[in-house]
């Protein structure tokens, strides 16, 4: 039963698009499946979701979160053919997106269809087709729309600043694995959604008071960067990544001891480490220099906190991702285990 109503509110929330700066609509949406289960959730000043979880200790308080936001691009310029150049939001895997369908949104809130390509789109013409770098200097996007000139594509109401969401293309196989773009890090979002479903359903209270946290701006570093003052402990929820000399798989969760901004909490890690071995996790621990987490925000902003990370093993990270439901029950339960 976990497996059915994990997959169906992940692809729900998956079908929303929220590129970094453009996250209020998946927020809302959060907020409001929040409230139906009973919870008291409220948005700060940045956009940030906070849901308060009542713990058998009030006096300490700590906090999971995950972040919405994903990859994106921003409209940078209208050519004057009436295609759009554009800026990466974040960090995408840029040569993973030619060809792939997107959505450009006003600021009036008019959606149009269109396809991210390289300049050199065709083998029959460009000589450099192949060899073209997939770099957003020699990329567009070309609308669905009649547009021949930049007059046209400004007629439409689409300007400059606007945002461009990429198609997830998200898909639910037989074999247990998701594959979508964005898991990093919707995918855990729908793991701390389906621990606040469990609790209230099972009636269990953690041991101390816990605030969930959904961040909106984590891709460009400073998601966590301001949390309550009264949190002293935050687990950041993050996709594990795999490859190189890596011991983490799609089929486990991941607990990082440390990444680029340096190693997270020891006491923490050592917990964490041994909560997957009491219950039988498939679990990793790993080391990842190219990586920061809102627990890094947290920290950078100055907040007087310890944090660790831990999260699914996502394969191809920031280009076509994928995870086995494995690493994601492997999660739900070490967040479980963790709090109770």
């Amino acid at each position: 039963m976990r497996k059915e109503t994990f997959f169906e509110f992940a692809k729900a929330l998956f079908a929303i698009d929220s590129p970094t700066g453009y996250t209020h609509h998946a927020m809302a949406f959060l907020k409001e499946e929040a409230e139906k289960l009973g919870y008291k959730a409220w948005l700060n000043a940045k956009g940030n979701l906070l849901i308060e979880v009542d713990g058998e200790d009030s006096s300490y308080t700590k906090a999971v979160c995950a972040h919405v936001d994903t990859l994106g691009l921003m409209v940078r310029s209208i050519k004057g053919d009436g295609k759009l150049a554009f800026t990466v939001l974040g960090g995408p895997l840029l040569p993973t997106y030619d060809g792939e369908y997107c959505r450009v949104i006003t600021r009036e809130g008019k959606v149009y269809t269109g396809t991210i390509l390289s300049n050199s789109p065709s083998v029959h013409v460009y000589p450099d087709a192949r060899s073209s770098a997939r770099e957003c200097e020699h990329m567009e996007v070309r609308l669905d729309e009649v547009v021949k000139s930049k007059e046209e594509t400004l007629k439409l109401g689409i300007q400059n600043g606007d945002f461009i969401a990429v198609d997830p293309k998200t898909t639910v196989t037989e074999s247990g694995f998701i594959k979508s773009r964005f898991l990093d890090d919707k995918i855990s979002v729908a793991c701390m959604f389906q621990v606040l479903k469990e609790l209230k359903e099972n009636q269990l209270k953690p041991k101390h008071r816990t605030i969930f946290i959904v961040t909106a701006y984590e891709e460009v570093g400073h998601g966590n960067s301001w949390i309550p003052s009264e949190i002293k402990e935050v687990l950041a929820v993050d996709m594990g990544c795999i490859g190189l000399d890596l011991a983490c798989t799609e089929y486990d969760v991941s607990i990082c001891a440390k990444d680029s901004s340096g190693p997270y909490d020891y006491q923490m890690t050592s917990q964490l480490i041994e909560i997957a071995k009491e219950k039988k996790l498939n679990y990793a621990v790993d080391i990842y220099p190219m990586y920061g987490s809102d627990v890094s925000a947290a920290l950078r902003g100055g907040n007087d906190i310890k944090g660790a990370l831990i999260g699914p093993g996502v394969h191809a990270s920031h280009g076509m991702e994928r995870t086995h439901y494995d690493a994601l029950n492997s999660t739900i339960e070490l967040i479980l285990g963790y709090l109770l």
